[in-house]
């Protein structure tokens, strides 16, 4: 663990002790480094490149879980050489339970392989980037995120909008787990869930499963943020199994 990871991770459990009188859950290594499966063949990519500069991409349907100012989603020029157009959750309100996300509105499916390109740019209370799936309505989903500012990967279930840590397969309820989140770069995150199972992969390797039976119904898929994160998206990549 990085020397800023590991004081992240401290001033959290700090912060538990204090809010709540007990110690919290913290992040475990990964369980898994296999190298993950080929992208599907026949799945629906967006890349935001035929999307009109300062919109919600077409098709997507904002939302926003928790307190704060709704999101400001908007297609931009990626002002890099390594993709045209990008998707950039630009409002960096500092509200700390704050969840701006993005849903595709036209897609439903219960099992899912759902993986995105992002790039987190500022934010000093969250610095993550993130994929729903199985969402319900703003307050009822699940999200899996990657935090640059904390170095790990956590799934969570957001159930009548109160978001908890769904603990690692074989690791009891550890937070998630411990990854590098390269800063100011593209990263690749990954989801794929069938049943109550969900695989987790970050850059193209499988870190972690967890299960959880709280959504078994069919659901649309989107991208999440929280609180001050400005954050780019790309190539959000989406199977239905």
């Amino acid at each position: 663990m990085s020397r800023r990871s590991a004081f992240m991770t401290s001033l959290l459990l700090a912060v538990c002790m204090t809010l709540l009188g007990a110690s919290c859950s913290r992040s475990t290594e990964p369980t898994s480094m296999a190298a993950a499966p080929p992208t599907p063949q026949d799945a629906r990519v967006f890349d935001f490149s035929a999307d009109h500069a300062g919109d919600i991409p077409a098709g997507f349907s904002a939302g926003l879980t928790g307190g704060g100012e709704p999101g400001d989603w908007q297609v931009q020029d990626s002002g890099d050489s390594t993709a045209d157009q990008v998707l950039t959750q630009l409002n960096a309100d500092t509200t700390n339970a704050r969840y701006p996300h993005l849903v595709l509105s036209s897609f439903a499916a219960r099992d899912v392989d759902v993986a995105v390109k992002f790039k987190t740019l500022s934010g000093e209370v969250d610095a993550s980037g993130g994929i729903i799936f199985r969402y319900q309505n703003p307050d009822n989903y699940y999200v899996v995120r990657a935090n640059a500012l904390e170095g790990n990967v956590v799934a969570y279930k957001t159930q009548n909008g109160k978001r908890s840590n769904i603990g690692v397969k074989g690791q009891g309820d550890a937070y998630g787990v411990e990854a590098p989140v390269p800063h100011q770069a593209w990263n690749t995150l990954r989801v794929v869930a069938k049943g109550s199972l969900i695989e987790i992969f970050l850059n193209d390797r499988k870190l972690f499963e967890v299960e959880d039976h709280t959504f078994d119904t069919e659901g649309s898929v989107g991208l999440w943020t929280k609180a001050d994160a400005v954050t780019q998206f790309d190539d959000l990549t989406i199977k239905a199994l």
